[in-house]
């Protein structure tokens, strides 16, 4: 991957239709149908594939997958229980604005728990046996890297992060943590399509991490997360000394889908409309 350097202003996010996006998804017929869509959608609003204020259809949704009505309503409920989405009345569902607020306060969430996790870790007798797991990981994440695959990275990394509380014995919290990190994985992905990126201090940290906990070291294991995922004043200094993210934020939220148009390739009682939300930054 390249050197870290600012896109141009006059350089636009590519944003697919939903149409696009929905198009070539396959279900796995064993998992609930619901949380395979809520995943699904859920993946696309925080690798901003659909961006702030863009509408979310029902009806839509459900003829692109051919899924029935009630599967799409309950994860479009989940999406808005993790504040992905906002359903208003009388209106539709809005993918929710990106809250500054609320990524602070992620961050805090996060970094909190998963100290706990990583010192509990160090401490537990069980911990060699993750050794291979945490290696293979970061592996992979060393070849996603590589080959400039981000999506791939960004995954092994939830994924990484998920093992750290499993070796602490508390796996469900890491779902607890994951539920709240929705406007954390959107900045991220923002720095990434600005071409802002630090894979090789992130795959540095991951083997200060592990090392430390396979060394039963709490204290080191603490210190090395907090480098990684770095302290809530670190947070809002970076913030501060990004404005262009800050403006490209304010973009996102404040813009409304531009225009409406029919689904041509739907049956005439399944005909609904698209909204289309292209921003440039």
């Amino acid at each position: 991957m390249s050197a870290p350097t600012a896109q141009s202003h006059a350089d636009a996010q590519s944003v697919p239709s939903l149409q696009a996006l929905l198009s070539d998804v396959s279900f796995d017929a064993s998992k609930p149908l619901a949380t395979q869509i809520y995943e699904l959608l859920r993946d696309f609003i925080i690798t901003m594939k659909i961006n702030p204020g863009c509408a979310l259809s029902e009806k839509e949704i459900g003829a692109l997958l051919n899924a029935s009505k009630t599967p799409v309503r309950e994860a479009i409920i989940r999406l808005e229980e993790s504040g992905l989405v906002n359903i208003v009345p009388q209106s539709g569902t809005y993918v929710a604005p990106l809250n500054v607020q609320s990524y602070l306060s992620a961050c805090f969430t996060r970094l909190h728990l998963e100290i706990g996790a990583v010192r509990a870790a160090a401490a537990s007798p069980t911990r060699q046996s993750f050794a291979s797991v945490f290696s293979d990981l970061v592996a992979q994440q060393q070849t996603a890297w590589d080959t400039d695959d981000f999506e791939a990275f960004f995954h092994l990394d939830e994924a990484l992060h998920k093992e750290f509380f499993c070796a602490a014995g508390v796996p469900d919290v890491w779902e607890t943590v994951r539920r709240t990190q929705a406007d954390v994985y959107r900045v991220r992905h923002l720095r990434r399509i600005r071409n802002i990126r630090n894979g090789p201090k992130v795959l540095a940290d991951h083997k200060a991490i592990i090392a430390a906990i396979l060394d039963g070291d709490a204290d080191r294991a603490q210190a090395a997360l907090i480098a990684h995922i770095g302290s809530l004043e670190a947070k809002i200094q970076a913030l501060a000394d990004e404005p262009e993210l800050m403006r490209i934020i304010e973009t996102l939220n404040n813009t409304r889908p531009r225009k409406r148009r029919k689904k041509a390739n739907l049956s005439k009682s399944e005909q609904v409309t698209e909204e289309t939300c292209q921003v440039s930054f």
